[in-house]
């Protein structure tokens, strides 16, 4: 049984998207940016979602429940720029059934 789930996705134009993720393909949410190119090319995940880099931080616009900050997480985001409070890496957070209604905001390019 296919079961997607509706994540809305704020680009770095400010554009809000409204996408449907697949929760049985073991994608993360900066995979599903990348699938529906909401932001250019090589501006995110240019570390292939290893926490290396902070391409694909994004801001997490309501309190969906969100797995813990792994140490490589919270060490890749002390050295970002732009980093607020609800700052997570985008590609450290698998697509699951929890994640129905989350709201994101993609971080500007550093």
């Amino acid at each position: 049984m296919e079961q997607d789930v509706k994540i809305t996705i704020t680009d770095r134009e400010g554009v809000s998207h409204e996408v449907m993720a697949p929760t049985d393909m073991a994608m993360n949410l900066m995979e599903v940016v990348r699938s529906y190119e909401l932001a250019p090319e090589g501006t995110i995940g240019t570390c292939g979602g290893m926490a290396m880099c902070a391409s694909c931080q994004c801001y997490v616009i309501n309190g969906i429940q969100l797995p813990e900050m792994q140490d490589e997480e919270e060490a890749m985001l002390s050295e970002a720029f732009y980093v607020k409070e609800n700052s997570r890496l985008s590609c450290q957070i698998p697509i699951t059934l929890e994640l129905e209604g989350l709201e994101v905001e993609l971080a500007p390019e550093s």
